[in-house]
């Protein structure tokens, strides 16, 4: 397996992460641009969540979309290019996961069913009843559970890269994730945790839990994917490390969805740091398309 395609792999696993940091951060740098004017209406904060201080950020007023990030990854590096584009119209809140960015971690084992609850709880104690989510590559996984195990609190779901099926990724991505070592993740992964928290032994952690989680990995029924009914768009690079044919599967055991296939790899149509080109352009980035479907009457 060439160098690429084993940092698309990591990136895909987000076999990187961080812990609870209160170093504090200017607008620009959250959003990672110099140009960009926001809403006045952004916060920064923890909530205790499930024996966890879990991170989260909002962005905007209006309807709220839940932005959960790839494994490995903080808010930024996932999301730091769309955030600008989506807070426009509407009110982002936007979680790390245990044991990612700036959130600690707990005793366990990390698991999607886990990181459902935890999205949920944080949702419930910052009063959100109910919105719209949006979850990449493990987010997608995790905003699964959401929409299967909490439809009461699911308007509307963006599955971006998600993973439901082992057969979902080639063969060789499980072997690779047996032997994954932390020496391999993307550079601009590994710089982004340290950059919020600046230890590399935390930064081991995460990366053998989640590495063991993939490793371990057991397909979702599909009687549970077909109990979704929240509308749903299916979203994948036509270059992805999941599988078109997966993305098929999906889209047709959803029955209210819709499914795009975009030109590009794992996460470029977000602007996902590891993809980002010296000629990259946000009008190229897939918003308008993920806003009128939210937008749209079902």
């Amino acid at each position: 397996m060439n160098q690429i395609t084993a940092s698309i792999t990591l990136t895909a696993l987000g076999l990187i992460s961080s812990t609870v940091s209160k170093a504090q951060y200017t607008l620009t740098e959250m959003v990672g641009t110099e140009d960009t004017v926001l809403d006045s209406s952004w916060f920064q904060g923890y909530v205790e969540v499930n024996g966890l201080n879990m991170y989260y950020e909002i962005y905007g007023e209006g309807k709220p979309l839940v932005l959960i990030h790839g494994g490995g990854s903080t808010i930024q590096t996932t999301f730091g290019k769309a955030i600008p584009l989506l807070a426009k119209h509407r009110k982002l809140i936007a979680v790390e996961l245990q044991a990612h960015g700036r959130t600690d971690d707990r005793d366990t084992a990390l698991s999607f069913q886990q990181d459902a609850d935890d999205v949920v709880t944080l949702l419930k104690k910052i009063g959100v009843d109910k919105a719209d989510f949006l979850g990449f590559s493990n987010g997608g996984t995790t905003t699964l559970y959401i929409a299967m195990e909490y439809p009461a609190v699911v308007n509307k779901i963006i599955l971006a890269s998600a993973l439901a099926k082992r057969s979902g990724v080639p063969e060789w991505f499980w072997s690779f994730m047996e032997n994954a070592e932390l020496g391999d993740m993307p550079q601009q992964l590994k710089d982004a945790y340290l950059e919020v928290t600046p230890d590399v032994g935390r930064l081991q952690v995460m990366h053998d839990k989640d590495a063991t989680r993939m490793v371990n990995f057991s397909d979702i029924p599909d009687e549970k994917i077909k109990s979704i009914k929240a509308p749903t768009l299916v979203l994948i690079g036509d270059k992805d490390v999941i599988k078109l044919e997966h993305a098929v599967e999906m889209h047709r055991l959803i029955t209210n969805s819709e499914l795009a296939v975009i030109p590009g790899g794992h996460g470029e149509y977000l602007g996902e740091v590891t993809t980002l080109k010296p000629d990259f352009k946000e009008e190229e980035l897939v918003i308008p398309l993920l806003e009128k479907f939210l937008d749209k009457a079902w």
